[in-house]
């Protein structure tokens, strides 16, 4: 699949600093690449490992 043809996205809560990251969602896969290196490779999850991290996320795992 070619990068051009996804839509990526960042979550509105991510202000206007730019320092985020974009998803996007093509079926059987979720991308998520650095907002300023738009051109550098983004990594690649399963829908199930995507979950298991917003999961995590929401359970306070990775608070530091």
């Amino acid at each position: 699949m070619g990068l051009t043809r996804v839509t990526w996205r960042k979550s509105t809560r991510s202000g206007s600093s730019g320092n985020c990251v974009e998803v996007a969602t093509p079926p059987r896969v979720v991308m998520v690449r650095d907002s300023k290196d738009r051109q550098g490779s983004p990594l690649s999850f399963t829908p199930e490992q995507w979950a298991d991290f917003i999961e995590g996320i929401r359970a306070g795992k990775f608070d530091v």
